[in-house]
């Protein structure tokens, strides 16, 4: 793969995890109502990392999980002949709760509409917020993100690529070209 346009480096992932942090606490700090759920791939580690910075803040963490969005998707024909199923780590009841749903890049907005479609399967929780590390634009959904640690302009032949710790071994952001990301 190319080497892309680097728009955040660890130091600022990790600030971008305070802010969705505080931001989320901003309009709510009952953790008893909260959980914060990640999107499964780079979803969950995000919840996870927002998660513990919440529990430094307030003394405790509020409840995490993550959400496998793989069969609510509007485009499953396409991803693959066999999809792989990760499977959903909720080992809660969502209903009544404030849900923050985390997820790395928001762009068209269906992955968003796919967990809200998952989430809701598992019950009925009282608000459904979303917060993502980039947001990118070029929405097809009528989708926003309440919290979005950082906006990016982009155009349709770019791909933000998020990488974490958890899953790639760093944490940097980088906008590649779509002929970048091929190679």
């Amino acid at each position: 793969m190319g080497q892309g346009r680097r728009i955040l480096d660890a130091r600022a992932v990790d600030a971008c995890m305070d802010r969705l942090a505080r931001d989320i606490l901003k309009r709510g700090d009952d953790l008893d109502a909260l959980a914060v759920i990640g999107i499964r791939r780079r979803g969950v580690p995000i919840a996870t990392r927002v998660a513990a910075r919440i529990g430094e803040i307030m003394g405790r963490p509020p409840r995490t999980g993550a959400l496998d969005i793989t069969l609510y998707r509007d485009d499953l024909t396409l991803v693959a002949a066999q999809p792989v199923v990760s499977g959903t780590e909720v080992d809660f009841p969502v209903e009544g709760l404030r849900v923050v749903l985390t997820d790395d890049v928001l762009f068209t907005g269906r992955t968003v509409r796919a967990a809200m479609d998952a989430l809701l399967a598992l019950g009925r929780p009282a608000k459904i917020e979303l917060a993502v590390l980039v947001d990118r634009g070029w929405r097809e959904l009528p989708v926003e993100a309440n919290y979005a640690a950082e906006r990016v302009d982009t155009t349709l032949q770019e791909v933000v690529k998020v990488h974490l710790a958890e899953v790639d071994g760093a944490d940097y952001v980088e906008v590649l070209t779509v002929d970048e990301q091929v190679k």
